[in-house]
Order: C-alpha cells, then sequence, then structure tokens
C-alpha cells in the first residue's frame, strides 16, 4: 500500500536518473527490428524466410511475456524493492544479448539461424524484464497530480531522442570509422553499435536503480492471474484510457514512408521522420507547461485533436506536395509528445484509483496490459495496411497504380485521423480530473486507516477497508 499521499516535486537529477534508460533502451527497437534482418540476411547468410518465422514468432512472444512480468514484480519482496533487482541484473543481461546479437559467429549457415533466434528471443526476454518493472516503477515515484506529466514528459521526451539516436546510428558509425559497404564493414559497423550501447543500457540502468528509492510497499496479494485481470476491469478510468490509447495507436502504425515515396513521389522520407519526431520532443515541455494549467486530460484531447487536424489534409496530396507535407509533418508533431508522455501520467493516476478499490499498489499488471496494448496496436496497424496494400495491387519498388495510391493515402491520413476522432470521443469520458485525483489520495489515506472511503467516481458506493 502507499505510505504515503503527500504531494511532492521530484529533483530534476533524479528524474534523469529514471528517464534515462529510455534513451538507451531505445536501441531494441529500429536497429533490431529494421538493419538487423538485412544484415543478417545479406552479410551473416540466413534464409530470409526462416528469419522471417524467427521475426514473427518473437514479436508474439514480446507481446505475452508482458503481463506476467508485471505480475511478478508487483508480488516480489526483497530489501532492495520490488523494481529495483530486476532493472539491475535484466540491463547486465540486455547488454550481453546486444552484444552476441550484433557480433555472430561465422559458422555454417544452421548454426547462424540457431545463434540468431537464441540471441533474439533472449534479447526480448530479458528486455521484457527490465522494462515492465522500469515502467511500474515511475507510478510510485510521485504522486504529485502535476508532477508526474513532467516525470513522464522527461522520459517519453529521451524515448523519442534515444529512438532517433537508434536509427541514426548505423550511418553515424559508418561515417565516423570510414568504413566500406561490405561484409567486413557492415560486421565492423554493427559491433562498434553493440560497444556503444551495451555500456549505455547497464550505465543508465545502474544509474536509475541507484537514484531512485523504492516506497516500502509489500507485495501484491496472490490472487490468481484471472482474478487480478478482473479487478483490472473494474477500473473503469483505465478501461476507457488503454481503449482510446490502442484506438488512437492503431491509427499511428499505418504506412507512413511508403506513403512518401509512391504518393509524393520524394526520396526524403527520413527527414520528414526525423521532422515529426524533433517537433514533438520541441513542444514537450510547453504541453508539459499546458497540462498544469488546464488539466492532463484536456491537454491530451488537444493535442489529438492538433494531431488529428493536421493529417486530414494529408489525404489531398500528391506528387510534388513534398513542402505542404512537410509543413502538415511540422503540425502534427507539435502534438506527438503530449499524446506519448500525458497518457503515461493518466496511467499513473488510474493505477492510485486500482489501489483505493484494492489496497493494493499493482503497477506491474497494469504496466504489462499497457505494453501488451501498444504492441498490438503496433501488429494491427502495421498487419492490416500492408495486408490491404497487397490487395490494392502493391508492387515493391515499381511505379504504383492509381488504387495503391488511393490506399496509401486512406491508410495513412484517413483511417489515423478517424482513429484518433474514435480515441478522443471515448477519453472525454475519462473522468479523473486534479481534483477527483486528489479525492482519491485522500481516499486512500483513511482506507489505510481502517475507515470507510465514499468512491470518488461511484456516487452512492463505499469504499470498505479490509480487516
Amino acid at each position: 500500500m502507499m505510505a504515503e499521499t503527500v504531494a511532492e516535486r521530484v529533483p530534476v537529477m533524479k528524474k534523469l536518473a529514471y528517464a534515462a534508460p529510455a534513451f538507451a533502451l531505445a536501441v531494441v527497437g529500429i536497429p533490431v527490428y529494421v538493419y538487423l534482418p538485412k544484415f543478417y540476411t545479406d552479410v551473416v547468410g540466413i534464409e530470409i524466410t526462416a528469419l522471417g518465422y524467427i521475426l514473427a514468432g518473437v514479436r508474439i512472444f514480446d507481446a505475452v511475456t508482458d503481463p506476467p512480468m508485471g505480475y511478478i514484480t508487483d508480488r516480489t519482496v526483497s530489501r532492495f524493492g520490488r523494481r529495483r533487482p530486476y532493472i539491475a541484473a535484466g540491463a547486465v543481461l540486455v547488454a550481453l544479448f546486444i552484444y552476441l546479437l550484433f557480433n555472430p559467429l561465422q559458422a555454417s549457415p544452421l548454426f547462424e539461424t540457431v545463434w540468431f533466434g537464441v540471441c533474439i528471443y533472449a534479447l526480448f526476454l530479458f528486455w521484457t524484464v527490465v522494462t515492465v518493472p522500469y515502467e511500474s516503477l515511475g507510478p510510485e515515484i510521485t504522486f504529485d497530480y502535476n508532477e508526474r506529466n513532467a516525470l513522464f514528459g522527461l522520459r517519453d521526451g529521451l524515448l523519442i531522442a534515444g529512438t532517433l539516436a537508434a536509427a541514426a546510428s548505423p550511418a553515424a558509425v559508418q561515417a565516423a570509422f570510414g568504413l566500406a559497404a561490405d561484409a567486413e564493414g557492415e560486421r565492423t559497423k554493427f559491433f562498434w553499435i553493440a560497444v556503444i550501447y551495451a555500456p549505455l543500457v547497464v550505465g543508465s540502468a545502474w544509474w536509475c536503480v541507484l537514484a531512485i528509492r523504492e516506497r516500502p510497499m509489500p507485495a501484491a496479494s496472490a490472487a490468481g492471474v484471472w482474478k487480478g485481470l478482473r479487478l483490472v476491469f473494474r477500473n473503469r478510468p483505465f478501461m476507457i484510457l488503454i481503449t482510446a490509447y490502442t484506438i488512437s495507436a492503431i491509427g499511428n502504425n499505418l504506412p507512413a514512408t511508403l506513403y512518401v515515396q509512391y504518393v509524393l513521389e520524394s526520396p526524403h522520407a527520413d527527414f520528414f521522420l526525423l521532422l515529426y519526431f524533433m517537433t514533438g520532443i520541441v513542444f514537450l515541455p510547453g504541453w508539459v507547461f499546458l497540462a498544469r494549467r488546464i488539466g492532463k486530460k484536456s491537454a491530451w484531447l488537444l493535442s489529438i485533436a492538433v494531431n488529428t487536424g493536421a493529417f486530414i489534409g494529408v489525404f489531398f496530396l500528391g506528387p510534388g506536395d513534398a513542402a505542404i507535407y512537410g509543413v502538415l509533418v511540422f503540425l502534427s508533431g507539435i502534438g506527438l509528445g503530449a499524446t506519448l508522455a500525458l497518457p503515461s501520467s493518466i496511467q499513473a493516476d488510474v493505477i492510485d484509483y486500482d489501489e483505493l478499490l484494492t489496497g493494493e499498489r499493482r503497477e506491474g499488471r497494469y504496466i504489462g496490459l499497457w505494453s501488451i496494448a501498444k504492441k498490438l496496436a503496433a501488429a494491427v496497424g502495421v498487419g492490416a495496411g500492408l495486408s490491404i496494400l497487397g490487395l490494392a495491387g502493391y508492387v515493391p519498388n515499381a511505379q504504383q497504380p492509381e488504387e495503391v495510391r488511393l490506399a496509401l493515402r486512406v491508410l495513412y491520413a484517413l483511417v489515423p485521423s478517424v482513429c484518433n476522432l474514435a480515441a478522443l470521443a471515448i477519453a472525454l469520458a475519462y473522468p479523473i480530473s486534479g481534483a477527483v485525483h486528489q479525492r482519491i489520495l485522500d481516499g486512500i489515506e483513511r482506507r489505510n486507516n481502517k475507515e470507510a472511503v465514499a468512491d470518488p467516481l461511484r456516487p452512492g458506493a463505499v469504499i470498505l477497508p479490509e480487516g
């Protein structure tokens, strides 16, 4: 149970210590999913079909391991806390398998295929061991309604920056060391990426572990997984939040690069992606400030509206409209940071409401469900988008017929806008304001003192203390 409900400010260095691992862990993203497959097929020599099966399997594995890890970390009891032991030990193993995955031995194709399979499954297993406790640690660092915006804004801002750095790392390493674009150069490039990122993962994780002290809390009850899920489903604010977030995320995972290449006929897809992310980072502090003034729900809804309003115009663009597209990307990017950080902050508030209902801190279970929702949204968005393009007649690296270009405009502009509008409509029902959150914290304090508490969200309902 929560040891105290007094609002507090978090020192800047403590925020940085918590946010730093998000930057380093972003390496388990674009480099692993985009660059490594080409390296393993073109340089190492793995058969592409086998690699495809391994990657498809590891995506499913990565998703299904999140809720069990959340359950485990909630129930952990140790003198070092519930989260920090997993972050500290898991980071070392993540670093080890980054190095092994990025530096395969030269052997037979069968051996190299097994090497890739073992290393990538191990990497994602230990990445889950780190990230679920790491994200679960955030909501208990501060219970201040507005301070959470700054904390998660910094974390998710560094996540965006880390994603950009990880995406740029192969080209940066190649240029820095003057590497040739041959097999030896490729192996050397991935060696140096591993040498840079492995200690960065360990160092940032250990900084977080040493700087953050967990609040003394007993482990969650031994209630089974299904009973725990039923308790989560009782949390109406969380169900509203995760539904709205997932629907919006599905639309945001549709094919941007293909739109730029085949509809705008522009070679600058990477530039537009950089513009989008950099704009999100630059405007994120402004959203944190605005959320303090108008409330995080209102700021989140406004960010969705900004993103949607800009991207409706993308549907009407065509060849030669790259400059107009750049303006729309910039306008849409203004809301990017808020659509990431504010839901994270809101999620911390709904976990507080769960504590009021159950008398337990169960961040891990909520983070596990949140993680699987994010990955499901990505899988649905990418899978459905590419399938629809295939049915429309898409042929890689060729001039596309009008049916495909229309499908790309619909998928990239209209579908995300519809998803965002649906998410916005659902999120309007989210009930926790700053004042309501304070009543939740007060209710937790009274419940801990064995008093009956009126439910702030259900008029007439009373929450009885245990015992």
